[in-house]
């Protein structure tokens, strides 16, 4: 819209323009005046905050330019700092023939149609035509505005014309091109869709030279991050192709609303790099007239939050309102605005309730208008112009008719012709030219031609100030006058005077005056002090010139200066000076504090001397005086000391006899109060040892009143007297301190250990070598147990002997004791442990001694361990004997014996003797064990017995080929005669190796045949005495075939074969038959069915038309025959049809009591490992099965596992001991009856009768299993 240019005198400025105010901006006519304010929350809020010099030198170029009331708004929480202006103008675009000199562009983030803050509805003013340039034509203005690498679609950079003198650019000169972008290698483009439409903006960045993927923010005009606006309308999505290493970031907009419109901006961030474009999107949408448009309800806000209430605007969520009805007379609005100033727009929308204003100016934007060509000038003035001061302007016009009357104006006044204003015409161009421009020609100029009117600006330029003459330092002393002189290029000029960096006040109670004499500037200090020092400066527009102010006091002559002095304590003091002049006062100082006079101070000033005394000094009196003269810059000074000889104040430490215990290993500090003036040295010494200040456990320190000997940890050689001398210039002094070290006692020696009993010892020690000073009180013993590294102690009251007996200790576990001594300041270190002892104790006498065997020459005994052996363990036994009326009991074994039996040899046949057995272990020998009875060395006759082992009592089977070795222990005194027969004859050496000892025999065969079963007898004769066995050996082989295989019958698919047992069943039962078919085509055999029991059998599931031959094999415990009989005749299985004849079969009783088909065998088994026991039974119902051991049922035993699967029965004895050996049983019963099977296990390893009793087996069953190991090995 055009802007009229009529003056409104209540309305317009001074200078007649209009003032738009906006946030943090300002628009004067086409002149936009961007104001930034620098906050700062931390400082007071001033109403009238400072200007910037930038607005200063703009409001004294511009005088109409008030400053905008944005820049005095009084704000109770922050103060603005200085602020900073931006001008821009805001033209159309040049005309493509007249191009316009490109003065600064200002960047818009706004869409074509769109400003920043509120749409600005104001039209740009035309860029006039550039004239030729003259020698008098003004400078060019040039204001570089920052502007965007991709500038907005539809505008060009706002231009400033400077008017007449305003030459073209240089053509040479290159053009500035915008930066070209470093991240992105395609930007999104602007572009124009209609209402409803889709659109796809795409960014592409490379990511060659990138580590991570770039940040990438889309935004709405300057802040809106759209990121938070995805949804239905808007959608954003990023890719990354990795063939061409190409990150491609994409912003979908569906379905565009009229809203959508505006100007968009794409931002990639990567590190330290940044890249940015701007784009624009036009929405169209269709031609309906403004008169169809409810304008009031068209830009109010939705009082709802609807579906497009807050995508890419936030204004549909900021408040819910509900709507109520609008009851105003109907108004054409669009009239109104149409007819309205743009300052007056929103003033127009508040008033008939249009709360979206944003949305009315972008619609009114969008109206085509009609531009009204000029029809009296064919050329209009240019927008601005620009002139130095004192310098020339031309303005021109071109008429479209010259006859028209033309009359010019400034700021509204009409210009006559003068001196200063000259008009000048050629042809249809009506020139003014202003000569001298001074400040006040910058103004708004105008031009009427009938009707019509153009107008411009123009800017007259101050030319700065320049200093001609800079001010001279100056060096004075007080109540002197000062004055600075600088000289300046301009009379009149306005110049500031600084005093370091801070501004001159020059009002009227100022000590500093400020006057101006042509080009001259003087600042005048009447009565200088030495607060004036300082750097002086001046500031012009052109320059700055400074200068250094020193401002001394006078010098004093002195005729008598202050001495040094030094004053006993209580003595009276007086300091004197003598100075010119006579009549200048000064003060006294002490240590840099002013004295006062009081009762005991007295201040003299007579005529030139001035005295201070004091009555009589203390302490506090010494120190550095001084006497300063008032207005003078030299001061009279003197050292004043008050001496008091030294003293050392032991009577106020309360020390008895002067002596100080203290205990060693802690800390001593001996502080003693001293006295002297000046502090006196001090000097800590014992004996002829001098005590240092530098020493690390034992140092001296004086400070202040008092002295200290400090003993970090002490010890016994810090016992003794400690002197302490004190020395000043006013005399000297000393005294002397005991200390008295106490300590712990020494540690006793090691203790000895002389007797150790089973549970008990006894101990003794010898007083330790140093009792710290103090008698010991006793002593406390600690012992433990050699691994161990635990003491615990044994008396808990002193002990004042040095021995004692430990008691109640572990026997076989070794020991060690130490002892501690006691005084009245502690317990002393441990001694050194004694040497390990072990108690132990004897074992009992053996047991059970009796006679197991008498010779002619030799006596055998035997015996049973001892029943307590003790911790020492059993290292053997010592058999003894001694001939019947004697006591020379004689050693009858060398070395001592582990076994619990022995044989005495070399006795005379005839003698008696008495035999006596101890037990040997670490501590001693126990107590002998005696037989009752003396023995007669002579021979026993005993009858032989045969004891054939378990295996043997049935019938002993080996396969042929296998080894027969079997060994049958027997009994008998003197040797038996053993002999051998089979059936009642007389066994062949060469078939079977017969091997005789003195308590077995052995019948071993290398390879059995089955000739070799038969019943063998065994004798063993001891004299007249006789004992025999018979053992029954079964040699067996594979079994013949069956005989007589016989079709019985056949019908449907089934086969009816009997036959015969074979001839030769192998010298063993036949346990089972194996039959076998194949069919007549193949002669293929398979299996039917294998361990069959009977001799006869059906055979079905046959296939109909086949015929089938049938073979079987016999079976016995060593396996199925070679050769099977084969039925001589086939079976045809015809179909069905056919009569079967039927047979009536009564139902075999299958009820059988109990009867085990194999038996349990002894076993032997090692101790820790499992052991397992296996019989099988045979009984119909299922029997019962219980297992027994030495008769007692096994019930709920964890260390027994049994187990019955298909009538084979397993009892599993998990880790047996020698406890579990015995007799076990197997017992199976039913309704029919019962039947069991005994054998016997026997645990070799064992315990011994120590680990059997650590293990908590009762006495009873240790005893009862000592019993049966000793038969075992006997056997």
């Amino acid at each position: 819209m055009p802007m009229s240019a009529e003056p409104d005198s209540s309305k317009d400025l001074r200078r007649g323009t209009q003032l738009e105010r906006g946030p943090g901006c300002m628009r004067i006519n086409n002149l936009i005046v961007f104001v930034f304010l620098m906050i700062d929350v931390s400082q007071p809020v001033r109403s009238d905050p400072p200007r910037s010099p930038l607005f200063d030198s703009l409001s004294n170029r511009t005088p109409h330019l008030n400053p905008s009331p944005l820049l005095h708004t009084t704000t109770p929480l922050i103060s603005a700092k200085p602020l900073l202006l931006f001008l821009c103008h805001t033209p159309k675009p040049a005309s493509p023939c007249h191009p316009s000199v490109q003065v600064g562009s200002l960047r818009d983030e706004t869409p074509h149609g769109k400003t920043g803050d509120d749409d600005d509805a104001a039209a740009t003013t035309p860029s006039p035509t550039p004239q030729a340039e003259d020698a008098n034509s003004p400078k060019k203005l040039s204001i570089e505005l920052p502007n965007d690498s991709v500038p907005a679609m539809g505008r060009k950079d706002s231009v400033w014309s400077l008017g007449d003198g305003q030459g073209p650019d240089d053509p040479d000169k290159p053009i500035d091109t915008p930066p070209q972008s470093t991240l992105m290698l395609e930007s999104p483009q602007s572009a124009v869709i209609p209402v409803g439409g889709d659109i796809t903006f795409v960014a592409k960045v490379e990511a060659k030279d990138l580590l991570r993927k770039p940040t990438v923010k889309w935004f709405k005009g300057k802040w809106m991050d759209l990121a938070s606006k995805t949804g239905k309308h808007l959608q954003l999505k990023e890719t990354f192709d990795r063939l061409t290493k190409m990150h491609t970031f994409e912003m979908h907009i569906i379905k565009a609303k009229d809203n959508y419109a505006g100007n968009y901006r794409c931002e990639v961030t990567y590190k330290d790099k940044f890249d940015s474009c701007s784009f624009d999107l036009e929405v169209k949408e269709t031609d309906q007239g403004s008169q169809n448009i409810d304008i009031r309800s068209a830009f109010k806000r939705s009082s709802e939050g609807q579906e497009d209430a807050g995508e890419l605007d936030f204004s549909g969520l900021l408040k819910h309102r509900e709507v109520k009805p609008d009851d105003t007379p109907e108004v054409d609005v669009w009239e109104i605005l149409k007819n309205a100033r743009p300052d007056q727009y929103e003033k127009i929308a508040f008033m008939y309730g249009i709360t979206d204003l944003r949305g009315l100016l972008r619609r009114m934007k969008k109206i085509p208008r009609e531009e009204k060509k000029s029809e009296a000038f064919a050329k209009k003035l240019e927008p601005a112009y620009q002139a130095d001061k004192g310098g020339r302007i031309r303005m021109v016009v071109d008429l479209a008719d010259p006859t028209v009357d033309l009359k010019w104006y400034k700021n509204g006044q009409e210009i006559r012709p003068s001196p200063k204003y000259i008009f000048e015409q050629k042809g249809t161009l009506r020139i003014m030219v202003i000569n001298n421009c001074a400040l006040t020609d910058d103004a708004t100029y105008s031009v009427a031609a009938g009707d019509e009117k153009c107008s411009t600006e123009l800017f007259v330029k101050e030319l700065p100030v320049k200093i001609i003459k800079d001010i001279e330092a100056v060096r004075t002393t007080v109540n002197e006058r000062v004055e600075l002189e600088c000289e300046v290029s301009e009379e009149g000029a306005q110049v500031k005077w600084m005093k370091n960096g801070v501004e001159v006040p020059t009002g009227v109670r100022s000590r500093y005056r400020v006057k101006c004499e042509g080009t001259k500037h003087f600042l005048v200090i009447d009565d200088a002090s030495r607060e004036d020092t300082g750097s002086y400066s001046i500031m012009a527009t052109g320059g700055t010139s400074e200068a250094h102010v020193q401002v001394d006091l006078k010098p004093l002559k002195v005729y008598q200066d202050l001495n040094d002095s030094k004053v006993l304590l209580g003595q009276p003091i007086k300091l004197q000076c003598e100075i010119s002049p006579g009549n200048v006062p000064g003060r006294w100082y002490r240590n840099g504090q002013l004295i006062q006079p009081n009762d005991r101070i007295k201040i003299v000033h007579r005529n030139r001397v001035h005295s201070l005394e004091i009555a009589a000094g203390t302490l506090h009196d010494a120190g550095d005086y001084t006497f300063v003269p008032e207005g003078y810059s030299q001061s009279l000074s003197a050292k004043l000391n008050i001496i008091d000889p030294p003293r050392v104040h032991l009577e106020s430490m309360n020390f008895p006899d002067n002596t100080v215990t203290i205990v060693a290993g802690n800390k001593l500090r001996l502080e003693i109060p001293i006295s002297g003036e000046p502090a006196p040295r001090v000097v800590w010494m014992k004996g002829e040892r001098v005590i240092l200040e530098s020493g690390n456990r034992v140092h001296a320190e004086t400070y202040g009143d008092q002295t200290s000997l400090t003993i970090d940890i002490t010890e016994r050689e810090d016992t003794g007297n400690y002197k302490i001398v004190l020395q000043n210039e006013a005399g000297e002094a000393s005294a002397s301190v005991k200390i008295k070290v106490v300590d712990i006692p020494d540690p006793p020696e090691a203790p000895l250990v002389p007797v150790v009993g089973g549970d008990w010892c006894s101990m003794a020690w010898e007083p330790p070598k140093y009792d710290g000073g103090s008698p010991i009180l006793g002593y406390f013993i600690e012992r433990k147990k050699k691994q161990s590294s635990r003491w615990m102690r044994l008396n808990f009251d002193l002990t004042k002997e040095t021995a004692f007996e430990p008691k109640k200790m572990i026997e076989g576990v070794p020991y060690e004791v130490r002892v501690f001594a006691v005084n009245a300041i502690g317990v002393s270190k441990p001694s050194e442990p004694s040497k390990a002892f072990t108690p132990l104790a004897v074992t009992s006498e053996p047991t059970m001694l009796v006679v197991d065997d008498v010779t002619d020459t030799t006596v055998t005994v035997k015996w049973r361990p001892p029943e307590t052996i003790g911790a020492a363990g059993l290292d053997g036994y010592l058999v003894e004997y001694c001939v019947e009326g004697t006591d020379d009991w004689i050693v009858a074994n060398d070395e001592l014996t582990e076994k619990t039996k022995f044989t005495i040899t070399g006795l005379t046949p005839g003698i008696k003797i008495l035999v006596r057995v101890k037990a040997i272990n670490a501590a001693g020998a126990s107590a002998p064990r005696t037989i009752q009875h003396s023995i007669m060395v002579k021979e026993v006759i005993e009858p032989p017995k045969i004891r054939v082992p378990r295996h043997l009592k049935q019938t002993y089977t080996r396969r042929v080929g296998e080894a027969v070795n079997l060994v049958v222990p027997f009994m008998g005194k003197p040797r038996p005669k053993v002999t051998w027969l089979k059936e009642g004859q007389a066994i062949d050496p060469t078939h079977v190796n017969i091997r005789n000892t003195d308590c077995d025999s052995i019948i071993f065969i290398r390879k059995a045949e089955r000739s070799h079963s038969g019943k063998y007898e065994m004798a063993v004769q001891v004299e007249n005495h006789v004992d025999t066995a018979i053992l029954d050996i079964q040699v067996v082989d594979l079994p013949g075939p069956p005989q007589g295989i016989t079709i019985e019958d056949v019908w449907g698919g089934n086969v009816a074969l009997a036959w015969t047992p074979p001839k030769d069943n192998g010298n063993a039962p036949i346990i089972g038959y194996t039959i076998q078919k194949a069919d007549k085509k193949t002669m293929e055999w398979y299996t039917c069915i294998e361990h069959y029991h009977r001799t006869c059998i059906t055979i079905t599931e046959l296939v109909v038309g086949n015929e089938y031959f049938f073979r079987i094999f016999a079976e016995n415990m060593c396996g199925p025959s070679d050769t099977a009989t084969q039925t001589k005749k086939s079976a045809l299985i015809v179909k069905e049809g056919m009569q079967l004849k039927t047979y009536e079969f009564s139902d075999h009783d299958f009820m059988e009591a109990p009867k085990f088909t194999q038996v349990l065998i002894n076993t032997s088994a090692i101790a820790g490992y499992n052991a397992t026991l296996n019989c099988s039974v045979r009984a119909n119902p299922r029997p019962k099965v219980v297992w027994m051991k030495n008769k007692i049922a096994i019930l709920d035993d964890p260390r027994y596992r049994m187990f019955s699967n298909q009538g084979v029965c397993t009892l599993e004895i998990r880790k047996p001991s020698p406890y579990d050996g015995g007799m076990y049983t197997c017992k199976a019963v039913n309704d029919l009856g019962e039947a069991q099977v005994d054998c016997k296990l026997e645990v070799k390893g064992g315990f011994t009768f120590y680990e059997l009793m650590q293990r908590g087996v009762p006495l009873h069953l240790i005893d009862k299993y000592m019993n049966e190991k000793v038969v075992d090995q006997e056997k």
